[in-house]
């Protein structure tokens, strides 16, 4: 009974998980088509590249798209094995369909170069980010990015830097205006941004250290006064030799000035350590939904 529940759940994970990247691949190609390609914004990747051939002459930016995509994929079969994922091939050959479908039904939003760099990097890095989240691709650089590290030293983030930074410069060379090149620089860095909001969550909290002499004290009233968990950890100052207890706790972003004032006030002179947090799950905070 209980494997059978398993399997159900993994089930529906699998048809979430489709249906992201489906909603992901559709949304970068909208950004493709309505922002970045009427612009000559060749922000990097297959895509990029795609835009450049086609105002060079003139091949259809999704049968580009989609013929430089399967050879990638064909060698990563070879390379990987299937354990490369369905998901993946999902992705990255639905793409070359998409661009061509939204193509015969939209037409771009803006003609601003400086616009279009933004909202299509916006658009494209929350499609990107959809996908990538949802454990797929778009395809194109992710693709050769691994090829080039199974076969150099390079490792997949300085391949992909490699690859867009060459489709940018070619990009400038092509289009003659060194303006072509920095819009896609700035596409580029808002789809970075974009992709790394939707990964780890815009609504992020709060991690806090506190190296205190009164600690028992500071953690009760973060129990009483917050509400909220903390945990002791052991610790040993190596400059004084002494052993001290290290609390640890997650906040909320408006409780942030609170638990300041509160530590302030028992001990002075407590030394704290405050980081942003993303993506955390338990009572009290965001719980992932997660099949039984």
């Amino acid at each position: 009974m209980r494997s059978r529940k398993r399997s159900v759940g993994e089930f529906r994970r699998e048809v979430r998980d489709y249906i992201g990247i489906f909603a992901g691949i559709n949304l970068t190609a909208l950004a493709l088509v309505w922002f970045l390609i009427p612009n000559k914004i060749a922000a990097g990747g297959v895509s990029g590249l795609a835009t450049i051939l086609y105002y060079l002459w003139g091949w259809p930016v999704s049968l580009v798209i989609f013929s430089l995509n399967t050879p990638l994929l064909l060698i990563c079969l070879k390379i990987f094995g299937p354990r490369f994922g369905a998901k993946t091939f999902f992705g990255a050959i639905f793409l070359g369909l998409a661009v061509e479908y939204w193509g015969r039904l939209v037409t771009p939003l803006t003609l601003n170069p400086l616009l279009a760099s933004l909202y299509g990097g916006v658009l494209a890095g929350i499609g990107m980010g959809l996908a990538f989240r949802c454990q797929g691709t778009t395809g194109g650089t992710d693709l050769a990015a691994r090829i080039i590290q199974h076969y150099t030293p390079l490792s997949v983030g300085n391949g992909l830097l490699l690859i867009d930074g060459l489709v940018v410069a070619l990009a400038g060379l092509v289009f003659r205006t060194p303006e072509a090149m920095l819009y896609a620089l700035i596409s580029l860095g808002v789809t970075s941004k974009a992709i790394d909001g939707v990964l780890e969550g815009l609504n992020y909290s709060k991690g806090v250290f506190i190296i205190s002499d009164r600690a028992g004290a500071i953690a009760q009233r973060i129990l009483t006064e917050l509400g909220r968990g903390v945990t002791g950890l052991s610790g040993k100052g190596l400059y004084s030799g002494r052993d001290k207890e290290v609390l640890l706790c997650v906040i909320g972003r408006a409780e942030e000035i609170k638990l300041k004032q509160l530590v302030k006030q028992e001990d002075p002179a407590a030394f704290m350590i405050i980081t942003n947090v993303h993506e955390v799950l338990g009572e009290g905070f965001s719980e992932e939904m997660v099949e039984k």
